[in-house]
């Protein structure tokens, strides 16, 4: 029997959600509405009448003091309706309130077990609305504001339909399918090419054809046929297995283009080049020589084979970070793919070496703009729900989990339109040695349980890893999409911590890509082979057969090996902290992975061949650089002030408060630096600094570096520019230069050419160039990378359109801060401090905001000089620690003007600067002086009586006294006798605050 319980509020309370779906509806669909009011459904299975109506009147799914339950249909305004609109989830969608809500109910009605196992929650949520003028615009508000077809469904009532017929029936959104053992059997063997790529696009393998032939070779090794006739199997492979190798193949999982060997032919010298693997030759090798540079000195502890990078933080405690990103799924459901996101990400750190504890998130977006106009392409969401959804997701996993998120950024480009991008970073901590133990060490041992725990394993996620690793279109399939449960997750990692600390397991992963075949293909490489038993996976519902059980990228769940003298232990805790916990099969030492379902084997596969089978890509790249016309800007109407207040409001400068306010970044309590500060807490911070032990005075700088338009001239420049931007941030906020530790996380086109991407040589170029320059400016600078990823088709192809990004690279720096009481940040703290500019300035306006705003183009992209600026970014720590700096902030979008404004505006102070002392090459024009993007600069602000001693450090290095600050609120920014413009702190923050003032 279903029953609905609609919860609403009470008249007398007012409604704040439903008046911001109001304001949505205002002015995002430009829909005129008077009101919106919001009943939260509850749709119930598996109670008596009489239950249902307990439910209902004691307070079990609504507080009675500011709502009101109702077995019956709620009209909060019954006579103003014009329009009422359901929303809810479709079968299958994790829906993360009810599983809380049936929890609940079992709990307040003491069920047993047994009906506990059989009750079931649904909920929905219904919009009363009043003032749309018709059903096409409830339709428009239904669609393309409050529900995602992909996951949900909605239903839709006129007013007057309401009043004569209240409520929506009762519906359950249950999956129907039914327990399967099918196992299907391709036959391979007699498979045409252009067959082998049919059964890879209905499948969404993405296997290549030397791909397809090297499995075909596999299963058709002499004697191999006769071995598998032993347990079962054809000679051809099953879905199963298939769905392995697909998974473990994919470009997600396995890099391969980062592992190709490159042809590379350089058309501006005429060099020829064969680069054997960009990872091996520069991600790699830079961190190797790095680290051999280092000596003794060398805190990097576990790079690239782990889960995250392990560092060496104190002698007591180690720091791991991550990480990845959620682009493809981000797409097709912002919420979901960003929820589903970071607490993927959260994982990463719970499953390096033996364990870590949580420590804070950070998280980058790249959208199209919020104010785009147009008709969108098939399948895509407007930017603006994209930004809100990924936004809220992020929220909603970080916040609930207890996590602070500490650094992060928006960057706008109208290439992002087609595919967002979503960068989510975990830290993590872990004591030094565990039970005698170095804490990031793990293996697998042959007897080990396979064990499960965490969440249930149902379709979505299914084909994740295969389905990133193509481009969108308008058939990717929706199942790849996931909701991400925080509060399961949560209770799951507490208990995980937990049995660390009793010493209860052998190693942990999680379950992301590829979901069990890979989390117990990957750590039975330590073992070399295991046995695994689908049937006792614990599903959500029926109705998945077992290459569906295998390879689901449901959330929540990580893989353990448990030795059998402490499972009895283990299980023990689990039950105790409510975290279900399932024992799979073994790890062995036979070089097989061999997966049974039913008693059956159903999968086969050589541990050697599954994870080093795969056929190298050889792939040609051609560099010629491109050909930017050199055009001149010119100044417009209103003088240097308007344009600067111009600049202040652009989208990759402005204010991101309207995103920062909603994330948790006092949790924990170990934040230092936030990522707003200033007089009124609103100023830009170049870095975030926290403390892990809140017993000691170290902290940890986190800041990041992504400048994706500069790839438009040289990705050499841009990633050159994204190193730089990452290591001064770490700087600025007070992180010691000797200790920083990088984190690449590339973002490409798709840079194989093929008839879809004709321009894929020039693509390829690109990333060669790129990684060479982190190759570079890693070593200068003398920071390893210890961590990484690459997510390489950002390509949208739809309505006859092709949407590619921007070349993009975020590099992430984590750095250590000797202590956290000399942090310093951006805002301008009192007046009279002398305000010095460190670093050249140059004429290098090439992509950057100021010849986007005015629309002109320049060639002269900034560049890096990096001996200088190591140097001074040695010398600025050194001053620091002597405490003879107030205020620090590096010159990055929009160059010195819009720095000293962001401090200005920080601290609420004015200062009288002339520009013309500024370190700057002879010739500049004023625009070149004010806006030019020259690389590895700083404004720091120095107390009179700090003046020699500070003056003193930087002999011999560019720098330039350019004023004082002033408790007079006016910025004044000269040039000589010549004054470009004098605002006040207040005009320049409301200018930089109004984009995005949501």
């Amino acid at each position: 029997m279903l029953s609905r319980v609609a919860v609403g509020l009470r008249p007398s309370v007012t409604d704040v959600l439903g008046h911001r779906v109001a304001a949505k509806i205002g002015t995002e669909l430009r829909l005129p509405v008077k009101a919106v009011r919001i009943v939260k459904i509850f749709t119930i299975d598996g109670l008596s009448e009489t239950e249902a109506a307990q439910v209902a009147t004691a307070g079990v799914l609504h507080d009675p003091v500011v709502q009101i339950a109702s077995l019956e249909p709620l009209s909060p305004a019954p006579e103003a309706t014009d329009w009422v609109i359901e929303i809810g989830f479709r079968p299958g969608v994790t829906d993360n309130e009810a599983r809380t809500a049936r929890d609940t109910i079992a709990l307040a009605l003491s069920l047993p077990e047994d009906r506990k196992a059989s009750l079931a929650v649904y909920t929905a949520a219904q919009y009363h609305i009043e003032g749309l003028p018709d059903r096409a615009a409830a339709k428009r508000v239904a669609v393309d504001l409050l529900a995602n077809d992909l996951l949900q469904r909605h239903d839709i009532k006129s007013g007057d339909e309401w009043r004569a017929e209240p409520g929506f029936p009762a519906r359950a959104a249950k999956v129907t399918g039914q327990a399967s053992a099918k196992v299907e059997v391709p036959d391979l063997f007699n498979m045409l090419e252009a067959d082998m790529l049919v059964l890879g696009r209905e499948r969404t393998l993405a296997l290549s054809l030397p791909e397809w032939w090297a499995i075909r070779a596999y299963f058709g090794r002499p004697g191999f046929k006769m071995r598998r006739s032993c347990w079962g199997l054809h000679h051809n492979p099953t879905d199963v297995e298939l769905e392995c190798i697909a998974q473990t193949w994919s470009e997600h999982c396995k890099h391969k283009i980062f592992n190709a060997i490159i042809d590379y032919v350089d058309e501006e010298t005429g060099a020829v080049e064969v680069i054997e693997s960009l990872y091996k030759t520069y991600v790699q090798g830079s961190t190797r020589d790095i680290r051999k540079a280092l000596g003794e000195n060398d805190f990097c502890l576990s790079v690239f084979s782990d889960n995250a990078g392990v560092v060496r933080f104190t002698e007591e405690l180690h720091i791991c970070i991550k990480v990845e990103t959620h682009n493809s799924p981000s797409a097709l459901d912002p919420y979901g793919g960003a929820l589903t996101g970071i607490v993927g990400v959260n994982r990463d750190p719970m499953g390096t070496g033996m364990g870590a504890n949580l420590l804070c998130n950070t998280d980058v977006f790249c959208f199209a703009s919020p104010f785009w106009e147009g008709q969108l392409p098939p399948r895509l969401l407007h930017p603006r729900r994209v930004l809100e959804g990924v936004r809220e997701g992020v929220e909603h996993g970080g916040n609930k989990s207890g996590i602070p998120t500490v650094n992060g950024s928006i960057v706008f480009d109208e290439r992002y339109l087609g595919k967002p991008l979503v960068f989510c970073g975990t830290v993590g901590t872990l004591p030094a040695d565990l039970h005698g133990k170095p804490s990031y060490v793990k293996k697998a041992m042959p007897g080990d349980y396979i064990v499960m725990v965490g969440g249930r394993v149902g379709k979505d996620g299914i084909h994740g890893a295969t389905f990133s690793s193509e481009e969108l279109h308008e058939g990717s399939p929706a199942t790849a999409v996931q909701i991400g449960d925080p509060i399961t997750q949560r209770r799951m990692y507490d208990f995980l911590m937990r049995a660390r600390d009793l010493g209860l397991y052998h190693a942990i992963t999680d379950n992301g890509a590829g979901g069990l075949s890979s989390s117990v293909g990957e750590m039975a490489q330590d073992c070399g082979g295991c046995e695994l038993y689908l049937d006792r996976v614990p599903l959500k519902y029926d109705g998945l057969v077992p290459w569906e059980i295998f390879t689901s990228e449901a959330q929540e769940r990580m893989t353990l090996a448990v030795p059998p003298e402490h499972f009895p232990a283990f299980m023990k805790l689990s039950r105790e902290m409510g975290v279900e916990s399932t024992e799979l099969g073994n790890f062995t030492n036979s070089g097989f992975l061999r997966v049974f379902y039913d008693r059956r084997t159903v999968a086969y596969i050589d541990m050697d061949f599954l994870h080093e089978g795969t056929p190298r890509m050889r792939l040609a790249a051609a560099w010629k650089r491109p050909e930017i016309a050199r055009t001149e800007p010119v100044m417009p109407g209103g003088g240097h002030g308007k344009l600067l207040r111009r600049m202040l409001g652009r989208l990759n400068i402005c204010s991101k408060e309207y995103v920062v306010r909603q994330y948790d970044h006092e949790v924990k309590g170990g934040s230092a630096v936030k990522p707003l500060c200033g007089a009124r807490r609103d100023g830009p911070s170049d870095g975030g600094v926290l403390r892990p032990d809140l017993s000691r005075p170290e902290g940890v700088a986190l800041s990041h570096g992504i400048c994706p338009r500069y790839s438009d001239i040289d990705t050499y420049w841009m990633m050159a520019a994204a190193i730089d931007e990452a290591v001064r941030g770490a700087v600025a906020v007070g992180a010691d230069p000797a200790r920083l530790a990088g984190v690449d996380n590339f973002c490409w086109c798709d840079p194989v050419e093929s008839e879809k991407t004709p321009d894929g040589r020039y693509k390829l170029a690109q990333l060669v160039r790129a990684n060479r320059a982190l190759a570079h400016f890693s070593r200068a600078y003398r920071v390893p990378c210890i961590s990484g990823k690459d997510s390489m088709k950002n390509d949208y192809s739809g309505g006859g359109a092709k949407i590619s990004i921007p070349p993009t690279v975020l590099f992430s720096v984590m750095g250590f801060v000797p202590d956290v009481a000399r942090v310093v940040t951006s805002d301008f703290k009192r007046a009279d401090d002398l305000v010095y500019v460190l670093g050249l300035t140059r004429p290098e306006l090439g992509a950057s905001e100021l010849a986007d705003e005015l629309g002109f183009s320049s060639p002269d992209v900034p560049q890096v000089d990096a001996t200088p600026a190591a140097r001074r970014y040695r010398t600025l720590h050194a001053a620091m620690r002597r405490g003879l700096v107030s205020a620090c902030h590096d010159c990055s979008d929009g160059g010195l003007a819009v720095a000293l404004a962001e401090m200005a505006l920080g601290g609420r102070l004015g200062a009288d600067l002339d520009l013309a002392l500024a370190p700057a090459v002879p010739g500049l024009t004023d625009l070149e002086l004010l806006y030019a993007e020259s690389q590895s600069r700083l404004v720091v602000t120095v107390a009179p009586e700090n003046r020699d001693a500070f003056e003193a450090l930087f002999a011999g290095q560019a720098l330039g006294h350019v004023g004082v600050v002033t408790e007079a609120p006016d910025l004044i920014l000269r040039r000589g006798p010549v004054i470009f413009c004098a605002e006040t702190a207040e005009e320049l923050a409301q200018a930089f605050k109004a984009t995005l003032d949501w």
